[in-house]
């Protein structure tokens, strides 16, 4: 076995190695979760036990924490405890670690059918290139730094679909425990990202005229050569909410009322999963497919017509 190493030493250089690997989003992703949470927690130890791991588990939901985040974080300690054993600086062994039953069921939170069709008439009637965006979400369930990455030569007219190829993020980047942001231009986090959204009848006739007039390298929402970043966009959105008398519904809400309307219309569930560009179906149907009292009793009624 080499030299034992802290877990704080470990954790430097699996950041070295894994910057060569990793976008720089991700990474940045990375490097907070360890700054934050696990360096603090473990950057002393040499080796590590499980009851350690569970205990900083459980206090970390005391705190507030989701279970999603905290798995993300257990997620990159195994990787940088993997790394150590692999380089044989200490000994690392598989952890079990439990989390309590989830008993609340998150509602997804998402625009009633009159109130989108309130806000998409303001848009038909108030054309401005921010309003276009929050149309076009409505209209296709993009991520708002999709959205804002988009520009108009995403938009093909002939073939009536729009190309998602880009998102736009402010990242932290922490440089000699230096805190600073950058904002980052780059290809979606997953493959299953990158897709083809076909156009509404209603949004190509709003967008055909404007695309024969606007620059095609200009980004949509500002017709400029510069973007405008997520978080000014989600203030202009909250703003015009306001403005609207709407109810306060997240901006992530147009992307849940779009996944529900196709739901609601019958879709297939694997065609409503590649158009949000999810990695699989199942994050699909546990999201927004959820049976009421009427389809489960239809269900039933029909199980029983099948064994008569």
């Amino acid at each position: 076995m080499n030299q034992q190493k802290r877990i704080s030493e470990i954790i430097e250089l699996w950041k070295e190695d894994k910057k060569m690997y990793v976008k720089k989003s991700s990474f940045s992703a990375y490097a907070l979760l360890l700054e934050n949470h696990l360096a603090p927690a473990f950057g002393s130890k040499y080796k590590l036990e499980e009851l350690e791991v569970q205990t900083f588990v459980l206090g970390k939901l005391e705190h507030g924490l989701s279970q999603k985040t905290i798995k993300d974080i257990l997620i990159v300690l195994k990787m940088v405890l993997k790394f150590g054993a692999k380089n044989k600086w200490l000994k690392y062994s598989q952890f079990n670690i439990q989390f309590p039953t989830e008993r609340e069921k998150h509602n997804v939170e998402v625009f009633s059918r009159t109130n989108q069709k309130k806000l998409m008439n303001h848009i038909q009637e108030h054309f401005t290139f921010r309003n276009l965006g929050i149309y076009i979400c409505l209209c296709s369930g993009m991520r708002i730094g999709e959205i804002c990455a988009l520009t108009w030569e995403d938009i093909d007219i002939d073939a009536a679909i729009i190309k998602v190829k880009r998102t736009i993020q402010r990242i932290y980047i922490i440089e000699k425990g230096v805190r600073k942001t950058e904002l980052v231009l780059d290809a979606p986090k997953t493959k299953n990202s990158i897709r083809e959204i076909p156009l509404s009848k209603e949004l190509l006739k709003m967008l055909k005229p404007v695309k024969k007039i606007v620059n095609n390298t200009f980004f949509i929402l500002t017709n400029e050569a510069k973007p405008t970043e997520p978080r000014t966009y989600r203030s202009y959105y909250k703003k015009l909410m306001k403005e609207l008398d709407m109810p306060e519904l997240k901006f992530h809400g147009l992307r849940h009322s779009f996944a529900t309307r196709c739901i609601e219309s019958k879709c297939d569930y694997k065609t409503v999963s590649v158009l949000l560009g999810h990695s699989n179906i199942s994050t699909t149907l546990n999201l927004y497919v959820h049976p009421n009292l009427e389809q489960k009793k239809k269900a039933i009624d029909q199980m029983f017509r099948g064994l008569k």
